[in-house]
């Protein structure tokens, strides 16, 4: 969707000439992530902290995610106005009557991961492993990895969100994201080696920011007013993370700091924020040219039906296009 035709709020245009919103009412905003506080949600509370929201003319809360929870269920519901997940998942539910786009993202590329305790130069090799996998990957990364690096034949057993099964079977892969299934296989004390699945081809987004079309077309000003705070605040996170994640551990006291700094210290190796297109386009940009990779990805392996989930109404570039919060 190149342009989203939608009327100018009065709050935009004070934004967009960048005039100060701190005289006005602060505009309500409910944002749901996609599992417990963590360092890959620290911009958002950082933003929050830093009072980047408020800033902007908005009343921002941050509603945690969990492993029981469907996030994109609660914001059809309207328990959130936007919430954080794979790009895919908005093309997914589309095609299950949920119309939700896909209005920023943050991280350029997906942390997805495979964790394998040997060395090994090309994915075919894996295809006499057993994975561990979760069921989310049976509608995201699986097919794909079957179809496109010849894990067709490979087993495969549940993952139930515990390590301790990888770290006692040399035979199994583990899923995981890179910025934390690693950081529990370390305190096993043996090799291991992480491999990226965006290395290997796999072209999704991660963590992208997906609203409500309805939202996006009646709440315009706030969406991108949230956009460019919540990206000003990644940028601030990632050079000080001191008030985001006082507030990670006030929603999360089970979040350890080590837990936390070894987050940070992974977005920042792969470059999850500040890689890619955000060199050239400012944190948070998203591009047609990858949004339909990922849309040819999930035609391909029957994830959706083309006839069904029309690409051009399922994103907007309009709410993070002008944001330019450069790295």
């Amino acid at each position: 969707m190149k342009t989203l035709r939608t009327p100018t709020s009065p709050l935009l245009v004070l934004l967009l000439a960048g005039v100060s919103t701190a005289g006005m009412a602060e505009e309500k905003f409910t944002f749901l992530t996609n599992w417990y506080a963590q360092a890959e949600h620290g911009g958002f509370y950082e933003a929050q902290a830093k009072g980047l929201y408020k800033n902007a003319g908005l009343d921002v809360s941050i509603k945690m995610g969990g492993p029981q929870v469907n996030v994109m269920q609660l914001m059809a519901a309207g328990q959130a106005d936007c919430t954080l997940g794979d790009n895919g998942q908005a093309l997914e539910t589309w095609q299950a009557g949920v119309h939700a786009m896909t209005v920023a993202t943050v991280f350029q590329h997906s942390p997805t991961v495979f964790i394998s305790h040997d060395k090994i130069d090309k994915p075919q090799v894996l295809k006499d492993k057993t994975f561990l996998l979760a069921t989310e990957a049976y509608t995201s990364f699986w097919p794909w990895a079957k179809s496109e690096l010849g894990l067709a034949d490979a087993k495969v057993r549940p993952y139930t969100f515990s390590v301790q099964p990888f770290l006692a079977d040399n035979n199994l892969v583990q899923q995981g994201y890179v910025t934390s299934e690693p950081f529990s296989v370390a305190k096993g004390g043996k090799p291991f080696y992480v491999y990226p699945l965006s290395d290997w081809g796999y072209p999704p987004y991660g963590n992208s920011i997906i609203c409500m079309v309805d939202t996006v077309k009646k709440r315009p000003a706030a969406v991108a007013a949230f956009v460019k705070a919540s990206m000003q605040g990644w940028k601030d996170y990632l050079q000080d993370p001191t008030a985001g994640n006082a507030l990670i551990r006030k929603d999360n006291p089970r979040m350890g700091a080590d837990q936390i700094e070894f987050g940070i210290a992974q977005m920042k190796k792969y470059q999850l924020v500040t890689g890619g297109d955000a060199q050239t386009g400012g944190i948070g940009i998203i591009t047609e040219p990858r949004l339909k990779k990922t849309w040819d990805m999930l035609v391909k392996n029957k994830l959706i039906d083309a006839d069904k989930v029309p690409l051009e109404q399922t994103y907007t570039l309009d709410m993070i296009k002008d944001a330019k919060v450069m790295p």
